[in-house]
């Protein structure tokens, strides 16, 4: 029998700012999901939190895009919101785009990733979970999990894994995706994978016998709601051992930082530092973006864990190299590339600031073809 492990997030209100989840927010949306399971329209869930951000961790036999288990989410969020509201948490339901459920999250503004799976002898998983970033941060440690040799050892010497692997890329404008082959197909994915602002890992398959292994949440907040209403804050599930990266392959890549878009306002580059639960709430410059590593074993459809993979001394040079790549940032101040260029800005009130002020330019002569404030030539 498969089974579908289906995690959903939302943000549905911050304390205090956007640093972290209130304790009765947080209840009341476990209280909703163990009724779910209570009642049968969920076989095992846990709720874990990164920053301001929950995610529902949910195993269940109902398939891929179950309108049943992504209700028991939405109602989930929105008991909680009822509660954030109350307590007028900030941003109260934000992620949650409108008032009735419509048959499925996606595009309703919660996050989503799944995998269905017949369950192995052994079951381990990590649920990544990102605050203050986009889908776009996990293209880097996929890319080094299932494809870099120096990372993954197991895709030299693992004869199950040898073969190497097969990648689903978005691209999260036109919503069309395209699958390409590792190893021969290696620096066409990096081609697309490399330009993070347009282009996702949606998700990994193993190119031996198209096993799923690793599934992300792809879904961009302001493409949905044609604004900015608050970060992507993206979830990764990974598959791990007998044939995927070992855990510790999988959490490799996070002992050394990268930068990622997001941090204040959705708008400024920021390393993403891997903390333990307790850390996860991010407060200078609300930022940096964090990084959490639920690890669970599955057995039988039910959740064994978390284990709080990135609590561990082995990550704290990576925090601290976070820290000072956070400083040499800041000193950008508003300046890029600190801030995001102006096409990654097009959501932000950027925009509204360039329409009051565009009957004050005027051209000049360089010499040189006239643009408009919009990039055309202009007359």
């Amino acid at each position: 029998m498969k089974i579908t492990l289906s995690v959903i997030k939302a943000d549905i209100g911050g304390f205090v700012g956007h640093s972290s989840v209130h304790p009765e927010v947080l209840n009341r949306v476990k209280e909703v999901a163990l009724e779910a399971k209570d009642n049968g329209l969920i076989k095992d869930v846990s709720v874990i939190v990164c920053g301001d951000d929950i995610a529902l961790v949910m195993t269940h036999t109902k398939g891929l895009d179950s309108s049943e288990v992504h209700e028991v989410a939405w109602n989930a969020f929105k008991e909680g919101t009822e509660v954030a509201k109350k307590l007028k948490m900030y941003g109260a339901g934000q992620d949650l785009l409108t008032d009735a459920f419509s048959g499925n999250v996606k595009g309703m503004g919660p996050g989503v990733a799944e995998m269905e799976f017949e369950e192995r002898k052994s079951e381990p998983v990590i649920v990544f979970f990102a605050d203050k970033t986009s889908p776009s941060a996990w293209n880097l440690p996929l890319y080094e999990m299932f494809a870099d040799p120096m990372n993954t050892a197991g895709l030299v010497i693992d004869p199950s894994m040898h073969d190497g692997f097969i990648f689903e890329v978005l691209d999260v404008y036109s919503g069309m995706s395209i699958k390409l082959s590792t190893p021969e197909e290696l620096y066409d994915l990096m081609v697309f994978i490399g330009a993070t602002s347009r282009y996702c890992v949606r998700s990994v398959f193993r190119k031996k016998d198209g096993e799923i292994g690793a599934s992300a949440s792809t879904q961009k907040l302001s493409l949905t709601a044609g604004r900015y209403v608050g970060k992507d804050d993206p979830v990764l599930i990974v598959r791990c051992q007998s044939g995927f990266p070992a855990v510790g392959e999988a959490l490799e890549p996070f002992a050394r930082p990268w930068f990622v878009e997001g941090w204040m306002r959705g708008s400024h580059t920021g390393p993403l530092m891997p903390v333990s639960f307790a850390q996860a709430k991010p407060t200078r410059f609300d930022g940096p973006p964090r990084v959490i590593a639920a690890g669970y074993q599955i057995c039988n459809g039910n959740l064994i864990g978390p284990v709080d993979l990135f609590d561990d001394p082995a990550f704290d040079q990576a925090r601290t190299d976070a820290s000072h790549m956070a400083n040499y940032l800041r000193r950008q101040g508003i300046f890029e590339p600190h801030r995001l260029p102006p096409e990654e800005m097009e959501y932000t009130t950027l925009p509204k600031v360039l329409e009051k002020l565009k009957d004050r330019f005027q051209l000049v002569d360089t010499g040189k073809p006239k643009f408009t404030t919009e990039g055309e030539v202009a007359e």
